[in-house]
């Protein structure tokens, strides 16, 4: 069999893993990679920093929305953030996999191909796992480094700091609206986003090496995550609407026919980098001024200085 007709119950698994493991990244930091009981990675800084996602399909991604390479290239992106939010440099992937028998190889050869390119040319994909199941899952565990660098945790905030972002804001939700609308080819530019995040990677490292007293990769939309930042530090965090939107997402939600300020505020899936920094310190890398931190004693969100008239306030896993 070749082709599209080849399906994962065609093979068994070490076939299966002889097709994709060759399109996988090896990685800079790579002692030993796949094919022993476990991988090795080097750990220069001596702490190892860990995170995962699990993506299940029609939860998490339909395949009848993007191809497999792009539910790779997401994948991985969406667990490099999470690194980069933590001010580290990301080293490496595992990746768990459970295939339905009739799964196309295909499919599994253009996961693998989108990893790679999620990956970039430093980070490795060092090992996994396989299984049969109902479902379609991936499942991805990343690690990374603090290359000599404190963490940088959601509780820092303190009152009259700057809060910053960096990487894009509204598009990826503006693109689920246009998928879920159908009209995905009126707003080309902002599903290839919501398909292939592009994560500011190298500027969490900035932020840290800059003195970010709060750092958090914005997953679930912006509300929701900044309400976590204001509620690990016990602060308010004041977004001021100017800026928020800009011409690509004001542009997309006008044809869509949706509420920009609102893609903006609750979409999530960009995963740009939040932060908030001392007062005059200068903004590394793609960060720019988005807010203030202002004040103690209560908690919570602002937008220019009053509750957002929006509804709702991000995903939420449970109530989706």
């Amino acid at each position: 069999m070749s082709g599209s007709s080849e399906r994962v119950r065609d093979l068994d698994e070490t076939e299966l893993i002889a097709r994709f493991a060759p399109l996988l990244p090896f990685g800079d930091l790579t002692l030993i990679g796949p094919g022993d009981d476990a991988a090795v990675l080097a750990a220069p800084d001596a702490r190892v920093v860990v995170t995962t996602d699990l993506l299940v399909e029609g939860h998490h991604f339909r395949r009848d929305w993007g191809t497999a390479e792009d539910i790779g290239h997401r994948a991985a992106a969406q667990n490099l953030a999470d690194v980069a939010a933590m001010g580290a440099g990301p080293t490496g992937l595992l990746v768990g996999l459970v295939l339905p028998p009739h799964t196309e190889v295909d499919w599994v050869l253009g996961l693998a191909r989108g990893l790679a390119a999620g990956c970039g040319p430093h980070v490795g994909v060092v090992g996994g796992d396989l299984s049969a199941g109902e479902h379609l899952m991936v499942a991805v565990t990343a690690f990374g480094d603090l290359g000599g660098r404190a963490p940088v945790l959601r509780g820092g905030a303190r009152d009259g700091d700057v809060v910053a972002h960096s990487g894009r804001i509204g598009w990826a939700a503006a693109g689920l609206a246009g998928l879920e609308a159908g009209r995905a080819d009126e707003v080309g530019a902002v599903v290839e986003a919501f398909l292939r995040p592009q994560p500011p990677l190298d500027d969490g490292p900035l932020a840290a090496d800059a003195g970010a007293t709060a750092l958090l990769d914005v997953s679930d939309g912006l509300l929701r995550d900044a309400g976590r930042v204001a509620t690990a530090s016990g602060v308010v965090i004041d977004l001021e609407r100017a800026g928020l939107v800009d011409e690509v997402v004001h542009a997309a939600a006008e044809t869509l026919g949706v509420d920009p300020l609102a893609l903006a505020l609750t979409g999530g899936e960009d995963h740009g980098l939040l932060a908030t920094f001392p007062p005059r310190t200068p903004l590394p890398g793609g960060f720019r001024a988005i807010g203030r931190v202002v004040g103690h004693g209560s908690v919570g969100v602002t937008l220019d200085g009053a509750a957002p008239a929006v509804e709702g306030i991000g995903w939420d896993h449970f109530r989706a």
